[in-house]
């Protein structure tokens, strides 16, 4: 793509002092009238690039604008490279690695022993939520409504958005769309979308509000838990709820208290623990503890 070439050029003519339009051409792979054209339209763009004809010739930005030269440093181009990489993470089709490969000057400092930043969004799930990822781009880009089945806590239902935002957020991947239905932007999570389908009818776009991703938003703590958990559970309290959610008791066990948004997912949370935790509240909470565990012996028992 052109807009990728030129931010090459750019990214190489910031770094060195000189090159020249049959280095840029074997680089990049085009033709050097292909770069002449590209460096017409850096200086259409208000990049001060200065060319030079006959032996010791070449291209190069003015010295005037050899300040801005400190916008691509090393630690810079180290954060562009890592987000890059991390996009690419999620990508079946490499695109963002052969974009990041245009992008290095070929300098020491970015060669893969230096890279110290690796990020990789991928999950699970990688298989079949990078398809996923590909068809919501394209259905953006295109501005089409998008269908879906999908699969909530309240039962599943079709959908039929329009998409505005692909987001990463909680470790999962989300779309941000108007649906349909409800007449009203949701948010909605990837890994519960089946049978996606772009449909060839296209939207106008329309005002969009900047989803609230907020903790607060998202998931209201509604329920106020209090716990007493083992010592062996210390590291996946911290993992999970941060250093400051649990008070050591003297007998080493630990006092946990927290919001909770939603009963059914606190108690699948909780019997993840097994025997390693007592709660203290919510009473419903405990008694409704109680009933399951009396239920998995019942069902036991009954085999």
């Amino acid at each position: 793509m052109k807009i990728d070439r030129l931010i090459g050029i750019l990214s190489v003519l910031l770094q060195e002092e000189w090159t020249t339009a049959p280095k840029l051409a074997e680089r990049f792979e085009v033709s050097r009238r292909t770069i002449n054209r590209d460096i017409e339209d850096l200086c259409k763009a208000g990049i001060p690039i200065y060319t030079a004809q006959g032996t010791g010739g070449g291209i190069r930005i003015m010295d005037g604008y050899r300040m801005d030269r400190a916008l691509l440093t090393s630690k810079d181009m180290q954060m562009i490279l890592a987000g890059l990489r991390s996009l690419d993470s999620v990508s079946g089709s490499r695109y963002y690695s052969r974009l990041m490969e245009k992008i290095k000057s070929g300098s020491s400092d970015f060669v893969s022993g230096r890279d110290y930043i690796l990020i990789d969004l991928s999950s699970w799930y990688k298989d079949t939520l990078t398809p996923k990822i590909g068809l919501v781009q394209d259905a953006i880009e295109e501005r089409a409504l998008l269908t879906f089945h999908y699969y909530a806590p309240n039962g599943d239902s079709i959908r039929t958005i329009e998409p505005y935002y692909l987001v990463f957020k909680w470790s999962s991947w989300y779309v941000w769309g108007r649906c349909t239905a409800k007449e009203d932007f949701r948010l909605f999570k990837l890994n519960r979308m089946d049978e996606l389908i772009k449909e060839k009818t296209v939207f106008v776009p329309r005002q969009v509000p900047a989803p609230d991703l907020s903790v607060e938003k998202i998931f209201p703590g509604e329920i106020k838990v209090k716990a007493l958990f083992s010592n062996a559970c210390k590291w996946r309290l911290i993992e999970e709820f941060g250093i400051h959610c649990f008070t050591e008791q003297e007998d080493g066990s630990l006092l946990f208290m927290s919001d909770y948004t939603d009963k059914e997912n606190l108690l699948t949370w909780l019997l993840t623990f097994g025997d390693k935790v007592q709660v203290i509240e919510p009473v419903e909470v405990k008694d409704e503890l109680i009933s399951i565990a009396k239920n998995i012996i019942h069902e036991y028992e009954e085999r």
